[in-house]
């Protein structure tokens, strides 16, 4: 399967999808189209370019400024005109300004293994809102999901590529001995904490 890499850094909407989509038009088989850009409204409009093409989708944060979007073509979409498409209109940023709060690994009471296989579900499901958290905070035994060995790690990597805020206490991570081996998001303490629950209009917790 053959890489197409289409470079967008510094485009703004709607020419990353532009690109986008006259790469994929002219992608004679199956292979993966990488389009890198530089601001989360493009990632967000090329996650829905994708849902309409129904590829399958994946955003990866490579750093400050910088976003890697993959989409899988198993065939080719077709004989459709290479021609420039439609004017597309940008999409507003879908993040909601609800917080989710993650206080443990596992889900429920009762069977643990049951209870990190739900919690992995929830996250999931999290990312796969039309309107995605402005925050996603993970605190005491939360701190276990954004460590590197976390099964997680791929849903909240995707979901702080479209802009959401991952943070984990500082002193939860300390505690259990996982400072360094934080794999997404950033550090946050107490007083973050209060001052996104306070300000959510409605927060979230499993």
């Amino acid at each position: 399967m053959a890489t197409v890499t289409v470079n967008a850094m510094g485009e703004q909407c709607p020419i990353p999808v532009v690109k986008a989509t006259r790469a994929l038009r002219e992608m004679s088989g199956s292979g993966t189209l990488e389009v890198l850009v530089d601001n989360e409204v493009a990632v967000q409009n090329l996650r829905r370019m994708a849902e309409g093409n129904k590829l399958p989708f994946r955003a990866e944060k490579r750093g400050e400024k910088e976003y890697a979007v993959t989409m899988t073509v198993d065939a080719p979409l077709g004989d459709a005109p290479r021609e420039e498409p439609p004017v597309i209109a940008c999409a507003p940023d879908s993040r909601g300004d609800f917080v989710v709060a993650v206080d443990c690994d596992t889900m429920g009471r009762g069977s643990e293994e049951l209870g990190k296989i739900l919690m992995k579900g929830f996250l999931f499901a999290v990312s796969q809102l039309e309107h995605l958290p402005g925050t996603i905070l993970f605190y005491n035994g939360g701190a276990r999901l954004t460590v590197e060995g976390s099964d997680s790690l791929e849903d909240l990597r995707a979901m702080e590529a479209q802009g959401v805020e991952i943070l984990t206490c500082g002193t939860c991570l300390n505690h259990y001995g996982l400072t360094e081996k934080l794999a997404v998001g950033g550090v946050t303490n107490m007083y973050a904490i209060v001052e996104k629950l306070s300000a959510a209009s409605k927060v979230i917790k499993p």
